[in-house]
């Protein structure tokens, strides 16, 4: 049975991965697995018009309101519905189908994430920012709703795939690669480029996701998503560092037993799983792994003066609502800062801690979730004051905390 999917950020990473499920699965049948209900992007628009070309997508939408002229001359005589702006991404995620795929990196997929969901529809979550920042909002309108996510980062749908008894769950256990400078002397950090922080040993990501692969917020982000989406308290939730890549996470229960899901460092697996769950499993194009080959697989514990993102996380899990958003809003600064050369790469932690102390507990904590328009009002909030940070300088360095 053909499964109608709508990509919200088709052109990143995570939608090109994708785009690579559903043609491999599609490839030589006569009623395909998946149709292209919707596809979105921001600017890229040559490169979503080939893709809802070479789809057959029945609409396309691009942020960029300017670029909409571009857009409907490139699609003219396709077929294809055109629309453009903020909204239109909105309204995208409202249309009926099995499964949107929530893939715009950063809290701008929360208003189309929240869309979808109110929709009724199932959304594969690859946008952690979402759930970092709107977590109890986006599970009260999915349970009222009644649609479902399926998590799509690859950790927490490695730990989706192991959880087969969640009370009797013990601790979710995460694992990072250590991105590219886990051994690199602490001393040589704030010289790194961008180009080297962007160099990840196992992943092909985006420029900003790289980035918080190598200062470890990616993984502080998984940790907060994680306790949202399966609903178990941050002192639970241990991460580990797995330079392999090959072990995505880990689950141990109650009894002693601990259950992992392996596969090759590859999107596509996750990505597969969540568009399809909970009907059969679609063939995909990844390398399979050879154990043999990989011959050893390696765990140590997170280096915490290395790596302070995930207690910066956990400290602001266990304050609020708003110290989430706050930690997200000023970290997108300051990796955004860092990509174009106005601050150092150990800036970027430094900017995240000092907006947390000084913004968050301005504001309430809020009842048992805050709602789409004060989240989005912290978040403004919280983005000026790191770019004041980033503007005048007066970044705080570790040795004066």
């Amino acid at each position: 049975m053909t499964k109608r999917v709508s990509i919200i950020g088709s052109t990143g990473s995570v939608g090109q991965s994708a785009l690579s499920v559903v043609a491999h699965a599609n490839e030589g049948l006569k009623e395909p697995r998946f149709e292209i209900e919707a596809m979105t992007a921001q600017t890229s628009v040559d490169e979503l018009a080939k893709q809802a070309r070479l789809f057959k997508a029945k609409r396309a939408v691009i942020g960029d309101e300017t670029l909409y002229s571009t857009l409907k001359s490139h699609l003219a005589g396709t077929g294809i519905e055109v629309a453009a702006g903020a909204k239109a991404i909105e309204e995208a995620s409202t249309i009926p189908v099995d499964r949107v795929l929530a893939a715009i990196v950063g809290i701008a997929g929360l208003r189309s994430t929240h869309a979808a969901l109110a929709a009724g529809n199932p959304v594969a979550l690859a946008n952690k920012e979402s759930m970092v920042c709107a977590g109890p909002l986006l599970k009260q309108v999915a349970a009222k709703s009644g649609a479902f996510i399926v998590p799509t980062d690859s950790e927490h749908n490695a730990m989706f795939q192991v959880l087969e008894a969640p009370e009797d769950v013990d601790r979710l256990i995460l694992t990072a690669s250590g991105g590219p400078f886990l051994r690199t002397p602490m001393h040589k950090l704030a010289a790194v480029t961008p180009d080297e922080a962007c160099a990840h040993p196992r992943w092909s990501m985006g420029r900003k996701i790289s980035v918080d692969s190598a200062t470890f917020m990616n993984k502080a982000l998984e940790l907060v998503e994680a306790s949202f989406l399966f609903d178990v308290p941050e002192s639970r939730i241990d991460v580990l560092v797995h330079p392999q890549s090959v072990i995505h996470s880990l689950v141990s229960y109650i009894d002693g037993s601990f259950l992992a899901q392996l596969g090759s460092p590859d999107m596509q697996t996750p990505i597969a799983h969540a568009l399809t769950w909970p009907d059969r499993r679609v063939t995909t194009a990844v390398e399979r792994l050879d154990l043999a080959a990989v011959a050893r697989l390696d765990f140590e514990n997170v280096d915490d003066a290395r790596f302070p993102a995930i207690n910066l996380a956990r400290a602001a899990i266990r304050e609020s609502n708003a110290a989430l958003i706050v930690l997200n809003a000023a970290n997108e600064i300051a990796v955004d800062a860092f990509l174009s050369g106005k601050c150092r790469f150990t800036d970027i932690i430094n900017i995240a801690e000092s907006s947390v102390e000084a913004m968050s507990k301005r504001f309430p904590a809020g009842a048992d979730y805050l709602g789409l328009e004060e989240i989005a009002e912290i978040d403004a909030r919280a983005r000026s004051a790191a770019n004041e940070m980033v503007g005048s300088r007066m970044i705080r360095t570790r040795d004066a905390i």
